[in-house]
């Protein structure tokens, strides 16, 4: 196999891996979003009860 072939297939395999990889991110990135959301409507609740429970009331 020649260097220029060589090269190639390097190029090849670090393409994929980086593919992968950000496919990997992509799917941690929705994971995080959706957290991100139900740990905001929890907030929201939690927010709620506490001003209708809160002092004076």
């Amino acid at each position: 196999m020649s260097l220029i072939d060589e090269d190639r297939v390097d190029l090849a395999a670090t393409f994929e891996s980086l593919t992968a990889e950000a496919a990997a991110l992509r799917t941690r990135v929705t994971e995080l979003r959706q957290e991100l959301a139900a740990l905001g409507e929890r907030m929201n609740v939690i927010s709620t009860v506490l001003n209708q429970h809160g002092p004076g009331r």
